[in-house]
C-alpha cells in the first residue's frame, strides 16, 4: 500500500500566510521532511517516505496490519497526523487529504515512485519558469499561457536567457524530491557486566536530498523494497526467468 498525502490550499499557505520564497524554500522543504519523519515514527511500518512540493508518499510494509488495513481508517489517520505535524511546525493551520493505493506487484510500486519523481522534475522546471516570468512583470495568467506553448527545451532556454539559470545545476532536491528511509548504524555503548566498550546496531531515518534519477532511482526504490521483503527476491528471480 502507498499513502498519497496532498496539501489542501497550500498556495495560500505558502505564498500569503508565510510568504515563503518562490518557487522553492528550504524552510518549507524541511517542514515537509519533518512531517514525513513524524509519519514514519507514529506507529506504522513504513519502508520509504517521499516528498516533493506539497505532497507526501508513504510506502507501507506489505505485512502492515494496523486497523485491519481498513482504507478509510488509514486515510483519516495519515491525513490527520500530517496536518497536525505541519501545523505545529509552521505555527499555523495546514491541512492534508490522503488516498491509499493498493499496488499488488513490486514493479507497480517502483513505477509509482518513478512517476512521482518525474512529476517533481516537471514541476520544478515549470515553477522556475513561471516565477522567472512573474518576476519580469508577467501576470499569473500571461505566464501560465506562455508556458503552455513551450517545449521542455524552450523552457530550459527561457530560464537560461532570462534568469541565467542552468536547470541542470539547480539543487537536486528541487528537481527530484526528498526521500526518507531507515538506515542501520553502530552506537557505542558499555557492557554493564564487563565495563567493556561495545557497539549496538540501531536504526535511524536518513533524509536524502541527493536521490538518484530515472533508472537509477527505479533500482534504488526496488532495493529498498527487497531489503524489507527478502522473500520477494525469489519472486523477482522467477519473473526475470520467465
Amino acid at each position: 500500500m502507498v499513502a498519497r498525502i496532498d496539501g489542501r490550499n497550500f498556495t495560500h499557505l505558502t505564498k500569503e500566510t508565510h510568504k515563503f520564497e518562490a518557487p522553492f524554500d528550504p524552510k518549507f522543504r524541511d517542514c515537509m521532511a519533518m512531517a514525513v519523519e513524524h509519519l514514519m515514527n507514529c506507529g506504522f511500518r513504513i519502508i520509504y517516505g517521499y516528498t516533493q512540493s506539497d505532497e507526501i508518499s508513504l510506502l507501507l510494509h506489505k505485512d502492515e496490519e494496523s486497523f485491519g488495513r481498513k482504507l478509510r481508517k488509514l486515510n483519516s489517520i495519515f491525513a490527520g497526523e500530517a496536518s497536525a505535524k505541519l501545523s505545529l511546525s509552521l505555527g499555523s493551520i495546514a491541512a492534508f487529504d490522503c488516498l491509499i493505493s493498493q499496488l499488488p506487484t513490486l514493479n507497480l510500486v517502483v513505477d509509482y515512485f518513478r512517476w512521482r519523481q518525474e512529476d517533481a522534475h516537471r514541476n520544478a522546471l515549470n515553477a522556475h519558469c513561471y516565477w522567472t516570468l512573474r518576476k519580469d512583470g508577467a501576470t499569473a495568467e500571461t505566464a501560465t499561457e506562455k508556458l503552455d506553448r513551450l517545449s521542455v527545451g524552450d523552457k530550459n532556454e527561457l530560464l537560461y536567457q532570462q534568469a541565467g539559470i542552468n536547470f541542470n545545476n539547480l539543487p537536486n532536491w528541487q528537481k527530484r524530491g526528498v526521500g526518507l528511509y531507515w538506515e542501520s548504524y553502530q552506537k557505542k555503548a558499555t557492557n554493564p557486566s564487563t565495563g567493556e566498550d561495545v557497539f549496538a546496531v540501531r536504526r535511524r531515518i536518513k533524509v536524502d536530498m541527493e536521490l538518484p534519477m530515472k533508472n537509477d532511482y527505479s533500482e534504488f526504490v526496488r532495493d529498498l523494497v527487497l531489503q524489507a521483503h527478502p522473500d520477494l527476491a525469489s519472486v523477482e528471480s522467477r519473473n526475470s526467468a520467465i
